[in-house]
């Protein structure tokens, strides 16, 4: 169901700042990027940086300060049908089988349910679940939550640490996934994470919020061929130039 797609992002001077202890603490600061339709960029950065801050503005769920985000030239107010966000926790209804759950927001966006189940039966099968599973693990449930998302064919999916709660086998498995998801769908992809190595494993290119207020955002462009072998000397050369950003190499 790969279609063509816009999903390009404009960000000018975007600024963010909370109030804590009757002052305002600034989370972001003058942040500019551009984001290529297509593209995987994934965000990362100490805690407190501003990571998963800039996702929900990006997915119109928090307000800028000042600056704007524009998606393909249009000013983002609020939520829109070209974005759909994935979470830590998959948030699924338990009464619903995994079909339902895929199909849910189809039927709530008012498409027929005839319709609504077969597009549903096709993320479901595209994430390798069987819309028959009932006893769902960490990954499964993961995994529904991406077919969910993908039922609505946005033009940029969002995922806040979406796999950070898994164990690690289950995690790498899930990164390939996500991987290959994204080729196939041709979607621009905008991922928060901790992990490092799933930074460079899954990014076109990786930004780096930093620590110190009023830092400036590193950029990194990992030129790697795909899929990627994570005991190769690039790859390991690319681990190391992160962990140098963070002070820890």
């Amino acid at each position: 169901m790969v279609t063509t797609r816009g999903g390009e992002v404009t960000i000018r001077d975007l600024s963010k700042s909370f109030s804590h202890g009757g002052r305002r603490l600034p989370v972001l600061r003058s942040l500019n990027l551009d984001i290529r339709s297509g593209e995987c960029l994934v965000i990362v950065g100490a805690s407190g940086s501003g990571k998963t801050t800039l996702l929900r503005i990006l997915a119109g769920l928090e307000t800028a300060d000042g600056g704007a985000v524009a998606i393909d030239g249009e000013q983002v107010q609020g939520v829109g049908a070209e974005r759909a966000v994935i979470f830590q926790e998959p948030r699924l209804l338990p009464w619903l089988t995994v079909l339902g759950n895929v199909a849910f927001g189809l039927e709530v966006r008012g498409l027929g349910k005839a319709e609504a189940e077969e597009r549903a039966r096709f993320y479901t099968a595209l994430v390798g679940l069987s819309e028959f599973t009932s006893q769902l693990s960490g990954g499964m449930a993961q995994r529904v939550g991406i077919a969910r998302a993908l039922t609505v064919q946005p033009e940029i999916l969002l995922l806040d640490e979406p796999l950070g709660a898994l164990d690690a086998m289950t995690k790498i498995s899930m990164q390939e996934e996500l991987a290959r998801i994204w080729n196939e769908e041709n979607v621009t992809m905008v991922m928060v994470t901790h992990d490092l190595e799933e930074a460079i494993y899954l990014a076109d290119r990786v930004l780096i919020l930093p620590k110190e207020k009023g830092g400036a955002a590193g950029l990194i462009t990992v030129d790697l061929p795909r899929p990627r072998e994570r005991s190769e000397s690039h790859f390991v050369r690319y681990r190391e130039e992160l962990l140098r950003e963070f002070g820890l190499h």
